[in-house]
């Protein structure tokens, strides 16, 4: 598709601080990769040296920029990553544009509950006895809804996802290929020195605008509910456990793990590779780094670093003192030697 510049100060909400030369606009790009026909955004400090040197047609820009490229059109928004991400909307949904029905290769069950004229079931899709699906929903290609799974309004199932019997899902809700919703929670009683499966019976409620990564598990619960809140944003590759308890708006980022019976705040953050152990809470706005491990409550509104995590200033003036551990041997080292050397053995 291709977009004028007045179009994309329209779309974007920002103002032309100055034409440049590009007169129709066909794609996006990073600065470093576009061209002359392509929008591109500096949203980083760390970028201002490929901004520079961009051959990008139009630049999306924070205020008060000082240095700018010779030829881009520059349009300066509050927020340029995010009105790059409108953009990229813009664009995919020309390009991906939703069509219902059910495609012949489908199998859905003669008592789902959906309109074929709103709801797009593609091929290879299987829903199963009991389901409902919502209008401007899109099964994709190889997805299982189990018996009994309700799911709301505008989602996305893309390829080979698997929601099993009993979960509900709420409305625009995006789970990308591969992931599980409503696995078997990890239960075993150990009798007589053999492990013994404990029934998981519960289910998973997935609340509205929440968005499940690429091959990320998210278990059932052994009773009760499993439940991911509000517009809370799980990457690829993490595992949420049986009966946890996420709140809205939260971030968990690739290869995470969410012990069964947590419970996490509002608005909290997990960074890569991050994780807690079992039922315990972490506060509302606590952030997780990289490799954190939560080994007990958490308090909320602030960042927590290390295993076992502690605060993260803490943490750092811990290390500091361990970084200066040998010079300060060498020093004592040295003090022995002068104190031998004025005390020679008799």
């Amino acid at each position: 598709m291709k977009l004028t510049l007045d179009e994309i100060v329209t779309l974007t909400g920002g103002t032309l601080v100055r034409p440049g030369s590009a007169t129709l606009i066909t794609g996006l790009a990073s600065l470093d990769e576009a061209c002359a026909e392509d929008v591109s955004f500096l949203g980083n400090e760390k970028y201002y040296k490929e901004f520079l040197q961009t051959a990008a047609a139009v630049v999306l820009i924070p205020p008060d920029v000082p240095e700018q490229p010779a030829e881009s059109a520059l349009i300066e928004v509050a927020n340029p990553s995010l009105a790059f991400g409108e953009m990229v909307k813009h664009f995919v949904k020309k390009r991906q544009a939703f069509t219902p029905g059910v495609h012949p290769a489908a199998h859905v069950a003669d008592n789902v509950t959906f309109d074929p004229s709103q709801v797009c079931i593609k091929p290879g899709a299987v829903v199963e006895s009991g389901a409902h699906i919502g209008a401007g929903t899109e099964i994709g290609p190889g997805a299982v809804v189990g018996t009994d799974v309700r799911i709301g309004e505008d989602c996305t199932l893309y390829a080979n996802v698997t929601v099993r019997e009993g979960c509900i899902i709420g409305n625009r809700v995006t789970l990308h290929s591969g992931c599980v919703i409503g696995s078997d929670g990890y239960g075993y009683e150990l009798v007589d020195g053999r492990h013994q499966k404990i029934d998981q019976v519960g289910i998973v409620l997935l609340e509205d605008d929440v968005e499940i990564g690429a091959n990320s598990t998210v278990d059932r619960a052994r009773f009760g509910k499993t439940l991911i809140g509000e517009g809370t944003k799980v990457d690829n590759l993490v595992q949420i456990g049986h009966n946890a308890q996420v709140g809205k708006h939260c971030l968990a980022v690739a290869q995470c793990g969410i012990s069964g019976s947590t419970h996490l705040g509002d608005y909290v953050t997990m960074a890569a590779k991050s994780g807690c152990v079992g039922h315990i809470k972490i506060g509302d706005h606590a952030v997780l780094t990289a490799k954190a491990a939560a080994m007990g409550d958490l308090e909320g509104g602030q960042v927590y670093m290390g295993m076992p995590a502690r605060p993260m200033r803490e943490t750092l003036k811990s290390k500091a003192r361990i970084a200066r551990l040998p010079k300060l041997m060498a020093e004592v080292k040295e003090m022995r030697r002068k104190l031998d050397q004025l005390n020679p053995a008799s």
